[in-house]
């Protein structure tokens, strides 16, 4: 696997803010945001069973696949599984993902983030049933979102600069809940 950091934090955005969690951020991305703030360049290569070896050194069992895009590198067999993310299920891990939805992900993940970066919904945008979705807020009609299959709906300020829209239009919307990044906050990674 291509990854561009493994590091323990508390995740900062959407449901599990403030949980503490082992990110792993694979390397790459199929698109190019102009808003990304994320270096998802390609730094080291990583078999699984060295990097369960590295989780394995954290006290969390919550373990979060973020990139880039973590499904480009996600192998998924005929039945629809990935043995990758079973043998991190197996030794007790809880496993989330943060995706951009434009790539199939295996079904053996726990809790799957859709945060698509499509303005006009949905160009390339494939996984539209989830537990989470967290739009980018860029001035796109958050209505649009609503009818999809998502347990949990969230907004969040593009590059932290759009806040009082962001306020304003879950004040409007109240199946939307406000996600501030806060890693940014409180600058810890």
């Amino acid at each position: 696997m291509k990854l561009n950091e493994i590091f323990y934090s508390i995740q900062g955005e959407g449901f599990w803010a403030g949980t503490p969690a082992i990110f792993i951020r694979f390397a790459g991305c199929n698109l190019k945001c102009s808003f990304c703030d994320t270096d998802y360049v390609f730094k080291f290569d990583i078999t699984p069973s060295k990097l369960l070896k590295i989780v394995s050194s954290y006290k969390s069992k919550h373990i979060i696949l973020t990139g880039g895009e973590p499904a480009l590198q996600l192998d998924i067999n005929k039945k629809g599984y990935s043995e990758f993310i079973r043998k991190l299920r197996e030794a007790g891990y809880y496993i989330q993902i943060e995706t951009n939805g434009t790539i199939k992900l295996p079904n053996n993940i726990d809790w799957i983030t859709v945060s698509p970066k499509d303005i006009e919904y949905p160009k390339s945008w494939i996984i539209k049933k989830g537990d989470e979705l967290k739009i980018i807020n860029q001035g796109q009609d958050i209505k649009q979102y609503e009818n999809l299959d998502f347990e949990y709906y969230y907004l969040q300020p593009c590059s932290m600069n759009n806040i009082e829209k962001c306020i304003k239009l879950v004040k409007e919307n109240p199946i939307w809940k406000l996600s501030m990044q806060t890693q940014k906050i409180l600058k810890i990674k």
